[in-house]
């Protein structure tokens, strides 16, 4: 098979899982309390990955005998740095998660997938602030955007109900979660990267569920199924899925792939969960999907050099 044909099919797959997701995030909430989902999906995330980690650890080894031993200082620096990435990656993505996981107590699979792509076109704009200038197709995906976003949540009465709010303030955590990889994941290793915020944001999660929630073993059982499509599926198998399929694929078809995973929310939805969108809102999602693909494509700086790229 074509590499790019197979990076396709693995984002697409990538795309489908996190969608799905969003109907496993919704069953969790009609037994256990937002926050215990939220920290049992981390850690088996967390825990799916660790074999990941262990297989591309022993393939990096070298033989024994031409092994290069790092030295102390440089391997406890590349530590530290890794450690300072996940407790700040899984910081923001304990807010990200649970914004989205309390949000979707009243909130469709569906609605609740579009509001939280909505991160693809804020990236660019939070990016101003580390000196990344939007381009007119950024702009154009924040008007549609905007747009998208009124008919989806804004009533005829201009009310917007609190759940679609507690979404949408996810959907920033997630565009700043997005900005915080992308400054980590190029100086470690991103499956230890992953790792790791996971183990932390389910850490935060358990701490705050103490508190404030209720479980009990049956609950667990009940919801094995949901957790490990969000945890072991969503989390560790999508990522990974993820990582191998933009190794061949061009960026921006890359980023148009995986926002499909609004429409696979929205499709799981109708299935799963009987779903629909009324006139009003379906207009919205047509709108927001509209604006996170015009949001991704490339300025003419950025085709000039991806055509230099193929040519190489």
């Amino acid at each position: 098979m074509n590499k790019k044909i197979k990076s396709t099919v693995l984002l697409l797959l990538c795309a489908m899982i996190w969608g799905m997701a969003f109907v496993a995030q919704r069953n969790g909430m009609a037994e256990m309390g937002p926050f215990y989902f939220s920290a049992f999906r981390m850690y088996l995330g967390a825990l799916t990955l660790m074999p990941v980690i262990w297989f591309s650890d022993h393939r990096a080894k070298k033989p024994a005998g031409r092994r290069a031993v790092p030295a102390p200082t440089e391997e406890k620096k590349d530590g530290n740095f890794l450690l300072k990435g996940g407790i700040s990656c899984g910081a923001i993505i304990f807010f990200a998660a649970n914004f989205q996981q309390v949000g979707l107590v009243s909130v469709s699979a569906g609605k609740s997938a579009f509001i939280t792509t909505l991160y693809i076109v804020l990236v660019p704009l939070f990016g101003m602030f580390m000196k990344h200038r939007p381009t007119a197709f950024n702009w154009a995906g924040v008007i549609l955007g905007t747009a998208g976003l009124y008919f989806l949540c804004i009533t005829k009465s201009l009310d917007m109900a609190p759940g679609d709010l507690i979404v949408l303030i996810g959907a920033f955590f997630w565009a700043a979660h997005i900005l915080c990889i992308g400054h980590f994941a190029p100086k470690v290793n991103v499956a230890k990267l992953s790792c790791m915020q996971f183990l932390i944001a389910g850490s935060m999660s358990l701490v705050v569920a103490l508190f404030r929630e209720q479980v009990t073993a049956d609950i667990i059982s009940g919801q094995l199924f949901n957790l490990f499509l969000a945890g072991c599926m969503s989390c560790g198998v999508a990522f990974t899925l993820q990582a191998v399929g933009q190794k061949d694929a061009n960026p921006t078809v890359a980023s148009v792939v995986m926002s499909t995973e609004s429409l696979f929310g929205a499709l799981g939805g109708f299935i799963f969960l009987g779903e629909t969108f009324t006139h009003r809102e379906f207009l919205g999602c047509i709108l927001m999907f509209a604006a996170i693909i015009t949001a991704q494509l490339p300025s003419k700086k950025e085709r000039s050099e991806m055509k230099r790229s193929d040519k190489k």
